[in-house]
């Protein structure tokens, strides 16, 4: 470790940090059509389910636009991690991790690659709380992207907009359940780029319900979020 890496401000804003945020100041038009958005479909694995103290052992993601998967965006990255993945070990399987990155590649790498794009995940909550405690050491106490959350979409699409989440089985509403439900083969399941695939696949689907429903632009996918 270099002196200046000791001597600088935990949260000093870096120059990576400010030209993301610059790339987000600008909105996304309400009538943009949904084929004319890009979205990132991402997912993360960790070492437990505590964002306040668990970390992300890796970070799977591939974008989407002109309501295409974009395979050749694929990543799948590793953070170098302060905890074990013990406790989470049987999901995920990750326990002699090769590649690891160190924090501060892995937030250039993610902020370059989300750019301003739409944030697209099952559960996306807890991946964003994830990412954000990561960020939260560069001076960045969140992510500004808009975010959709599939499993909240699939509700919306299927219960209606109001739909009370207390009154349904959310079991139903896991990615398995509807990967099965919608008829998509979860090969390399609990990895998280194949997660964040599965994921954009099952996105696509819902795309295509909302369309039906008469959902086809930014201002309409996001309502209600």
């Amino acid at each position: 470790m270099s002196w200046w890496e000791f001597w600088k401000p935990k949260h000093e804003r870096l120059e990576f940090i400010r030209d993301f945020l610059t790339a987000n100041e600008q909105t996304i038009p309400g009538i943009r059509s949904i084929d004319q958005l890009n979205f990132t479909v991402l997912d993360t694995e960790t070492t437990g389910f505590d964002p306040s103290r668990d970390s992300i052992l890796s970070f799977g993601a591939v974008k989407v636009s002109e309501l295409k998967i974009q395979i050749s965006t694929a990543v799948e990255w590793y953070p170098l991690s302060e905890n074990t993945g013990d406790k989470t070990a049987q999901i995920h399987g990750l326990v002699d991790i090769p590649d690891q990155i160190s924090k501060e590649e892995f937030v250039r790498k993610l902020l370059a690659y989300l750019g301003n794009s739409i944030l697209v995940g099952h559960h996306l909550g807890f991946d964003l709380e994830m990412i954000n405690r990561q960020l939260s050491d560069f001076g960045l106490d969140q992510l500004p992207n808009a975010g959709v959350d599939t499993l909240s979409l699939a509700i919306r699409l299927e219960h209606g907009p109001q739909a009370d989440q207390n009154r349904i089985k959310m079991g139903t509403y896991s990615l398995d359940a509807l990967c099965e439900r919608y008829g998509i083969d979860t090969d390399d399941r609990h990895t998280a780029a194949g997660d964040a695939f599965l994921t954009a696949q099952l996105f696509l689907k819902l795309l295509k319900v909302a369309e039906r429903k008469g959902i086809i632009n930014y201002r309409d996918l996001i309502k209600n979020w």
